[in-house]
């Protein structure tokens, strides 16, 4: 099998872009990653997407976005893994080039969300749940992770406020990112005073939703020459079952830890050898999930690295360095190539005033549902 590099990134702000369509949207998100790749052309265009379906009454994504941008008669295909969808799309990438069968393919995401109800939005993200035995009674998303937040809490002994710093490291950051929905620093008292949505999870313990694309180009490393190539050195995925109850611990994501596993094994890595991690922060509990699963804290401890300051630009593990799902915003089916495209952006060193120093190595880890579907992938600089 051959490696794996991307040499083009590109992305929209996230945010209600009212004006444009599903199809726009992508397509300026292509346009930047072929721009940035210096390239007009590639063989195979793959779209991580969830709900166009539900919401924007629009599928066959993958023919729809190649005619738009021009790319005429090329192989292009949706990809669904709910959240997950957009690492997903990226994996089938990876295995087109190298597997040899293509010499450059686009991964990309795409999600328009906020012309929808906000019951509409609920109901569309409940479809990754388990539909007979989680949706059918009633549970969201939400709700789903209030309860395994309670039950962690619980479990071992933290308070609500104990997640306050996972919230505002990703706002401080997302400042500082053109494209972040949230560019809004908060406080201690705003995490304390916000909203309850359903206990005890806040409306700052939450990402918000919006519209945006994002898109990489990939090609065999061995086709390019020089230093400082960004290649894909480690990538897997691993599920879950789609229902929490029928986890025997739900307090720990074993499909994060199994795919994390084979990609540092890939990758010939450790957790230790990670410069900056994108995490899936959804919701504040599962940076604290993440963290643990993959190799950072250990079990119940995840809250103190971000208590202690260490998951800042400047800390031993920094997460969510241009706003994370939390800051930035969390467009679903677009979502897993934004981690990489700023995992990119960090290790190309432009990532301005959160840029973390000497980042050589970064992983970026998406999650589909409640942890049924985690797909991680490890970038490094060569």
């Amino acid at each position: 099998m051959r490696e794996v590099a991307i040499i083009g990134i590109g992305q929209t702000p996230v945010g209600e872009h009212w004006e444009k369509s599903i199809r726009e949207i992508a397509g300026e998100a292509v346009l930047a990653a072929l721009n940035d790749a210096r390239r007009d052309s590639v063989e195979g265009l793959y779209v991580g997407n969830m709900m166009s379906g539900i919401i924007s009454q629009q599928e066959n994504l993958g023919a729809l976005i190649a005619d738009w941008v021009g790319l005429k008669n090329i192989e292009a295909v949706k990809v669904e893994a709910a959240c997950g969808s957009g690492a997903a799309a990226l994996r089938i990438a990876i295995n087109a080039i190298a597997s040899g069968a293509m010499e450059a393919v686009i991964a990309m995401g795409v999600e328009k969300m906020t012309e929808n109800k906000s019951s509409e939005i609920t109901a569309a993200l409940a479809t990754a749940a388990d539909a007979d035995f989680e949706s059918a009674q009633g549970l969201s998303f939400v709700s789903l992770n209030a309860l395994i937040m309670q039950r962690y809490l619980y479990e071992y002994g933290w308070k609500h406020t104990d997640f306050a710093p996972f919230s505002i490291n990703a706002h401080a950051n997302a400042v500082h990112n053109p494209n972040a929905r949230l560019r809004e620093p908060i406080a201690l008292k705003d995490y304390q005073e916000a909203r309850m949505i359903s206990a005890p999870i806040n409306l700052l313990d939450a990402s918000p939703i919006g519209d945006g694309a994002a898109a990489l180009v990939l090609v065999p490393a061995d086709s390019l020459h020089g230093e400082n190539i960004i290649s894909i050195v480690g990538y897997a995925i691993a599920t879950d079952t789609v229902a929490v109850h029928d986890r025997p611990d739900p307090l720990w994501f074993t499909a994060a830890e199994k795919s994390c596993k084979k990609a540092y094994s890939m990758a010939g890595i450790d957790a230790d050898d990670i410069d900056v991690f994108e995490l899936h922060d959804a919701f504040s509990i599962m940076s604290a999930l993440s963290l643990e699963a993959c190799g950072f804290a250990e079990r119940g401890k995840g809250p103190y690295l971000a208590l202690e300051g260490e998951i800042s630009p400047k800390g031993s593990i920094p997460i969510s360095t241009l706003g994370g799902l939390k800051g930035r915003g969390h467009p679903v089916g677009a979502t897993g190539i934004y981690q990489v495209v700023e995992v990119v952006q960090q290790l190309r060193g432009e990532a301005g005033k959160t840029q973390v120093d000497g980042a050589r190595i970064g992983m970026a880890q998406n999650i589909g549902g409640s942890g049924a579907n985690i797909i991680t992938h490890i970038l490094k600089v060569k």
